[in-house]
């Protein structure tokens, strides 16, 4: 029988959040992740079996009764998650009223989810109903992103189109663009409530002068998404580096040509 420490689930998690730790990402204790795990997943791991203890959550997750998450813990810095898995990591399933989660495995030394879970379990949750593969959720602090929410209105439509315009990709890979709430305090119901109405039309939303949340259907998706995101921002700093005057772009017509030829349709309230 394997220990689940060794499933390429926990593999996953420790390579991601070791890599946007090092993307200066998630300073200190910033970020969180969680990732949905299928039972089929969870077969043949001989030290998953029990509920070690429960643990409360702030949200009314019956909805997603039965599911099970592996949740980076509160409090806990990414980069120690790669060489301490079963301490800064926890598999969990979510209770049968929705209210408590039992640990399966992990959280070693007594930790529990990040204060942020019950906002993840909302995104999840709002998630599924547009997309039955979604799988996980993201939050991490890119640089430029933020520094582009204290000089940018907080307007979605503006927001999307000047990363769409910063490269080539944008589009392709969120065609949909970009949904942005209020500055909130994180780890709050409200900032999940209003996360989650957002993600009713956007896979990433942005939390001005904070950072980005992001969902999708794997690890691999969600960070792609991030990483493009923050790459268009990036371009956009360096452009303003540059003096800010931009003498070509890409066009509407462009934009719209792009969608066609890679089978995507561009959010046509932005163009």
């Amino acid at each position: 029988m394997a220990k689940f420490i060794d499933s390429p689930m926990v593999t996953e998690v420790k390579k991601i959040t070791f890599r946007l730790y090092c993307h200066d990402w998630d300073e200190r204790n910033g970020g969180n992740v969680s990732y949905r795990v299928l039972p089929e997943e969870l077969e043949g791991y001989e030290d998953i079996s029990e509920v070690k203890r429960n643990i409360p959550i702030d949200f009314n997750g019956k909805d997603l009764a039965g599911m099970y998450f592996i949740v980076t813990a509160t409090g806990r810095y990414f980069k120690n998650i790669i060489d301490f898995p079963d301490r800064d990591l926890g598999l969990v399933r979510i209770a049968e009223d929705g209210k408590s989660v039992g640990l399966l495995w992990g959280y070693g030394d007594g930790a529990s989810p990040t204060s942020e879970f019950p906002t993840h379990l909302m995104g999840h949750q709002e998630r599924l109903k547009h997309d039955p593969e979604q799988r996980v959720i993201m939050h991490c602090h890119p640089t430029n992103l933020i520094a582009m929410t204290f000089t940018q209105n907080l307007d979605e439509r503006n927001f999307s189109r000047i990363l769409w315009k910063m490269q080539t990709e944008s589009l392709v890979v969120f065609p949909e663009g970009v949904g942005i709430i209020p500055w909130m305090v994180p780890g709050t119901t409200s900032i999940g409530e209003e996360t989650a109405k957002k993600l009713a039309k956007f896979r990433a939303v942005i939390w001005p002068q904070h950072g980005i949340f992001g969902s999708g259907k794997s690890i691999d998706e969600v960070y792609g998404l991030i990483e493009t995101i923050e790459k268009a921002a990036q371009i956009w700093t360096v452009i303003q580096m540059q003096g800010g005057e931009i003498k070509q772009t890409i066009t509407d017509d462009d934009l719209l040509n792009l969608g066609k030829v890679f089978g995507v349709e561009p959010n046509r309230n932005f163009i």
